[in-house]
């Protein structure tokens, strides 16, 4: 009786697809993720419908030849902070607000540098909006 073994071959796995599957995996969720991302949503100019009420500390305004204003008072953007401390410092409520009424021609990185200076401060801030 002679018993002889079955030569069995070597599992294998085909591979050769694999690499065209997992590039058209990345290639989607690549698309997927630029679609879900916020930053390219586009966005129009916010508008007032009515009328929220913070309670003002101070108003910094900018014109149309970007002169900052405190109040009335013009100052230039680097004296800026130092305009605002002693106004801010005597506000007794926990989180002082500024308000920017800024021209719909001024650039928004001046806007942006208003806000710096507020979230440096510890002020919060608010844009002024004309209604409709």
């Amino acid at each position: 009786m002679q018993i002889r073994k079955t030569y069995r071959g070597e599992a294998e796995v085909f591979t050769e697809a694999l690499n065209d599957i997992l590039f058209i995996l990345l290639m989607f969720f690549l698309i997927v993720a630029t679609l879900a991302n916020p930053n390219v949503i586009k966005l129009s100019q916010p508008k007032s419908q009515g009328d929220t009420k913070a309670k003002q500390t101070v108003v910094v305004s900018i014109d149309a030849n970007k002169q900052f204003y405190v109040g009335t008072t013009p100052v230039s953007l680097d004296s800026l902070k130092a305009a605002l401390l002693p106004i801010i410092s005597k506000e007794k409520t926990e989180v002082p607000t500024i308000v920017i009424n800024a021209d719909k021609t001024v650039e928004i990185d001046l806007v942006v540098s208003v806000m710096r200076v507020a979230k440096e401060m510890g002020a919060k801030t608010v844009l002024s909006t004309e209604k409709q």
